[in-house]
């Protein structure tokens, strides 16, 4: 039998009203993520009365999502799968928040129609981090300007001008780039390119006065298109088919930054407690930083020497997982001053362990060693100035890195026809290696070790790689007892082996 194609006609009766709201928001982009996070805000703010609006979404890549949503009157399904509470989560929606999608490339006129609607209220934006920047060579009267900061200059000014620089008549920007103080940056961006296109003090100073442009933190991880054995699952389960199915896990965290004036014109943030409006989103951005990427970064090493693929094999290992809930609650919480962070180590625990989600160990390795020096560096330190001692778990994890960048997983994952991501310090990690084995045992750095003169290599590369400044923005031998600390790690795992390094520093109990 032949399944339908998710349209207007099977939204259930009680639910077609959803359809028929006016548009308050637009957003640039039509890509997974905005589909698994504004457009579902908006949804749930819908079905709960508290915004009353639909969204007009913005194509710019030529990806043809724009038309696809046009051809399934703006529907999609949004399937929300993981853990949650320790348990197996899944729920499908249908999501009826876009209202219409548009191609800036040959709908230009119609977006710049949006801009003029009295009912708008916001725009919403994830062009990549990328996207964010001033193209030089942008102009305004482009169809459309190149740039999405161009594009939404011009959006902008014309609202300005269609109200005459109405106040009352802003909108609220808030972008969902990952990138810090996104809001300012796009800001910047906006005047620099009205000044340059001569649009008047006039149209800077309604900005100024009239649109915010919101500083944000975003967290939530979107897959997308299912793989096609799940996406045939899924239809047969839903009894149509989709071609925009969207997968997500259950955890969303949308902090937008703004004062209790700003709060009252973002009704749709009260609908679903994901959705944080805070004076300040940098205690959020620095618990996800060191809770979620940070985990991920000190426990990657060790889980591929154990012979783990997989971050939630790696948490579900008996003895990686005891490594990675030591990292967590006994050696980042303590470290933190951001709100819940207890709370959300918990809920880091339950994303890693997605049944749903495949996360390669060997991906999050890209620019290993930049990701530790922002991720890890600052918790290390500040550890040990609360504490007085270092933290034997993210150590142990440093000398994971130590000895994983020797190189040996990866020449044999190349030798295999298998990408090796890229981390550019890498080559600084492995040039020490060469130096110190060949300078304190005589042998090549892959080389097996002689038991007698691990400790002087262990000693040495240690030594060296903590003082190389360039690779840390510090010298982290001046952190009291760290470089014991690691290179009694490293030592263990040179002469013992990791499993069984490994497993005498989860039995022990924590400092």
């Amino acid at each position: 039998m032949t399944r339908p194609t998710l349209n207007r006609a099977l939204v259930p009766a009680e639910d077609q009203h959803l359809l028929a709201l006016p548009e308050k928001a637009v957003q640039f982009g039509t890509g997974a993520f905005l589909r698994g996070f504004v457009d579902y805000f908006v949804d749930a703010a819908n079905r709960a009365g508290r915004f009353g609006g639909r969204v007009v979404a913005v194509g710019s890549t030529g990806s043809g999502r724009d038309r696809v949503l046009e051809a399934q009157d703006g529907l999609y399904t949004l399937a929300v799968q993981g853990r949650a509470a320790g348990e197996v989560v899944e729920e499908h929606r249908v999501i009826a928040s876009v209202s219409r999608a548009l191609s800036a490339r040959t709908e230009w006129d119609a977006v710049l129609a949006v801009a003029r609607s009295p009912e708008l209220e916001l725009v919403f934006s994830n062009t990549t981090e990328v996207g964010i920047a001033l193209d030089e060579g942008d102009a305004y009267d482009a169809a459309p300007p190149r740039s999405f900061p161009g594009k939404l200059t011009r959006f902008l000014h014309e609202r300005a001008l269609a109200f005459d620089h109405d106040p009352a008549r802003g909108v609220v920007v808030i972008p969902c780039e990952l990138i810090e103080d996104n809001g300012p940056r796009l800001k910047a961006i906006v005047v620099a390119l009205a000044e340059r296109w001569a649009l008047g003090a006039r149209f800077v100073a309604w900005l100024d006065a009239a649109v915010p442009f919101c500083s944000t933190l975003v967290d939530r991880i979107v897959p997308g298109a299912p793989a096609a054995a799940e996406a045939e699952r899924l239809a047969n389960a839903l009894g149509y088919d989709d071609a925009l199915l969207t997968t997500c896990e259950p955890y969303r965290l949308f902090a937008i930054q703004g004062d209790a004036a700003l709060g009252a014109r973002l009704s749709f943030a009260e609908a679903d407690p994901g959705v944080v409006v805070t004076d300040d989103v940098g205690p959020y951005r620095e618990r996800k930083v060191r809770l979620l990427n940070g985990t991920h970064t000190a426990m990657v090493p060790a889980a591929l020497l154990m012979g783990c693929e997989t971050v939630r094999e790696a948490v579900e290992h008996p003895v990686v997982g005891a490594l990675v809930r030591r990292i967590l609650f006994d050696e980042i919480v303590p470290t933190l001053d951001a709100p819940g962070a207890d709370a959300f180590a918990r809920d880091v625990l339950d994303r890693f362990a997605n049944p749903f989600i495949r996360h390669a160990l060997f991906d999050i390795t890209l620019q290993a060693t930049m990701k530790t020096r922002v991720r890890l560096v600052p918790t290390i330190r500040r550890y040990v100035e609360r504490t007085g001692h270092p933290p034997p778990g993210l150590a142990f994890g440093f000398a994971a890195y130590l000895l994983f960048l020797r190189g040996e997983l990866q020449a044999r994952r190349a030798a295999a026809g298998l990408p090796v991501p890229a981390d550019d310090q890498a080559p600084r990690v492995r040039a020490a290696w060469m130096d110190v084995t060949r300078a304190e045992a005589g042998v090549a750095p892959a080389g097996a070790i002689p038991d007698d003169m691990a400790p002087q290599v262990a000693a040495a590369l240690v030594e060296r790689v903590l003082a190389d400044t360039s690779l840390w923005d510090a010298d982290l031998t001046q952190v009291p007892g760290f470089g014991v600390s690691v290179t009694a790690s490293l030592l263990s795992m040179l002469r013992d082996g990791v499993p069984a390094a490994l497993d005498a520093l989860v039995r022990a109990e924590p400092t």
